[in-house]
C-alpha cells in the first residue's frame, strides 16, 4: 500500500477562520484517516465489505454525534467542527462517512430533539461511543423522493405498538442494533419509533451487488408483527418535518463530506500531474493539464466557502433547509465533476484501485442521489426563491 501522502488544499486560507478547536478536531481526523483509513479502504471496497473494527477509531476522534452535548456523551462541538470531521472522513471514503453521518444525523440527532430525557439517557451515551449502532428507517421500495407516501404503519395495541412495513437502501443496517424508524400510525400521522434489534420480527437483510459505497453496509429494515414498548415513541415532533429535520442535518454533513472526496482526487491528480512525463516533460506542464487542475481548486475553494458560511449560519440556528439543499447539491456535483477530470488525468491508472479516484467516483454516484436526488434539490431551491410548487 502506497501511503497516504495527502495534502489538503486551502488557496484562500481558510484556515485563518478556523478557531483553534475547529483545526485540532479536523487534524485529528485528518491523522486518523491517514493512519486507519487509507491503509484499508482499497482492499475492503474491492470486497465490498464494511471494515467494523474502525468503529471504535470513529468514536473516538467524535464522530458519533461530535454536536451532542457532553452530558450525553458527545463531543459538545458546534456545527463546523461536525463539518469538518465529515469533511475528513469523505476524503477517506464516503461510506465510512456515510456510517458516521447516520449514527450522528439520523440516529442520535431525533433521539437527543425528538426523545424523552430517558431515552437520551438510555441511547445516546452507548451511541457515541460505538457500543450500538444505529440506522434510519425512511426510504421504502416504493417511496423514495416522496417519504410521505410511506406503508409502514403500527397499531396501538393497549400496552405496546405493533409495527409492520419495509424499508431499503438502510446505511448500516445489516449490524444496527437499533433503528429509528418512520411509520404512520392508524390516523396517517408519521412518527418516529426506536426499534432494537432484539424485537421479534425485526430482521436487517444486507443488499448485495454495489458499484458504488462498496466499504459501507446498505440493507433492509423489515418488520413483521414487531412489538415496540410504548416509551419508544419519539414524542417532541411528529409529521414528515420530523424526518426532514433529520435529513437537514446529513445534508450539512454531506455539503462539508463532499469537499473531502474532491479533495483528494484533486491532490491525486495534482501530485500525479507532475511526476508523469509525456513528450519528455510533466504533464502538468500541459495547457490542458493546467486547465483542468485550476478550475478544480476554483470550484473547491467555492464550496469550502460556501459550506463555512453554512456552518456559521447552522451555529447560529439560522441556516434554512434550502441554503441546506443548495449547499449538498453543489458540492456534490462539484465532487462529482472533479473526480471524472482528476481520472482523466490519471489515463488509465485512473481506473485503478492504485489510486482512490474511481472509487470516490463510484460512491459520489450514490451520494449525488441520498438524502435528496440531485434533481429534488434543484427544485426545493425553485421553490424557495420563486414561492411556486414544483412538487405538485
Amino acid at each position: 500500500m502506497k501511503p497516504d501522502l495527502f495534502e489538503a488544499p486551502d488557496y484562500y486560507n481558510l484556515d485563518d477562520l478556523f478557531t483553534e478547536e475547529h483545526k485540532l478536531v479536523r487534524d485529528a481526523a485528518r491523522e486518523w484517516v491517514k493512519r486507519d483509513i487509507s491503509p484499508i479502504i482499497e482492499d475492503y471496497a474491492q470486497r465490498a465489505e464494511f471494515p467494523k473494527q474502525i468503529i471504535n477509531g470513529l468514536a473516538e476522534i467524535g464522530a458519533f454525534g461530535p454536536y451532542i452535548p457532553e452530558e450525553y456523551g458527545g463531543a459538545g462541538l458546534d456545527q463546523i467542527s461536525y463539518g469538518l470531521i465529515m469533511q475528513e472522513i469523505e476524503r477517506g471514503d464516503s461510506g465510512v462517512r456515510s456510517t458516521a453521518s447516520v449514527q450522528s444525523s439520523l440516529v442520535m440527532y431525533p433521539i437527543w430533539k425528538y426523545g424523552t430525557e430517558e431515552q437520551r439517557q438510555k441511547y445516546l451515551p452507548k451511541l457515541a461511543s460505538g457500543e450500538w449502532m444505529g440506522s434510519f428507517g425512511l426510504t421504502e421500495p416504493d417511496h423514495g423522493s416522496n417519504p410521505g407516501g410511506m406503508t409502514t404503519n403500527y397499531k396501538d395495541m393497549g400496552d405496546h405498538y405493533l409495527l409492520n412495513g419495509a424499508k431499503l437502501w438502510i446505511s448500516n443496517s445489516p449490524f444496527c442494533d437499533v433503528a429509528v424508524v418512520w411509520a404512520k400510525n392508524e390516523e396517517g400521522r408519521i412518527h418516529g419509533l426506536i426499534v432494537e434489534r432484539s424485537m421479534e420480527g425485526f430482521s436487517t437483510p444486507e443488499t448485495h451487488n454495489k458499484w458504488s459505497l462498496r466499504a459501507s453496509a446498505t440493507g433492509e429494515l423489515i418488520f413483521q408483527d414487531v412489538k415496540v414498548p410504548k416509551e419508544n415513541l419519539l414524542p417532541n415532533k411528529s409529521g414528515l418535518g420530523a424526518p426532514l429535520g433529520c435529513l437537514d442535518s446529513a445534508r450539512f454533513g454531506i455539503a462539508w463530506g463532499a469537499i473531502g472526496a474532491a479533495m483528494d482526487c484533486y491532490d491525486t491528480a495534482l501530485r500525479y500531474s507532475k511526476e508523469r512525463i509525456q513528450f519528455g516533460k510533466p504533464i502538468g506542464a500541459f495547457q490542458l493539464q493546467q486547465k483542468k487542475l485550476a478550475e478544480m481548486i476554483t470550484e473547491i475553494t467555492k464550496a469550502q466557502l460556501l459550506a463555512f458560511r453554512l456552518g456559521q449560519l447552522k451555529n447560529e440556528n439560522r441556516a434554512t433547509s434550502a441554503q441546506i439543499s443548495m449547499a449538498k447539491r453543489n458540492n456534490v456535483e462539484m465532487a462529482i465533476k472533479i473526480a471524472r477530470e482528476a481520472r482523466q488525468i490519471l489515463g488509465g491508472m485512473g481506473i485503478t484501485g492504485e489510486y482512490s479516484i474511481m472509487r470516490h467516483m463510484m460512491n459520489l454516484e450514490s451520494v449525488i442521489t441520498y438524502e435528496g436526488t440531485h434533481d429534488i434539490h434543484l427544485l426545493i431551491t425553485g421553490l424557495d426563491i420563486t414561492g411556486l410548487n414544483a412538487f405538485k
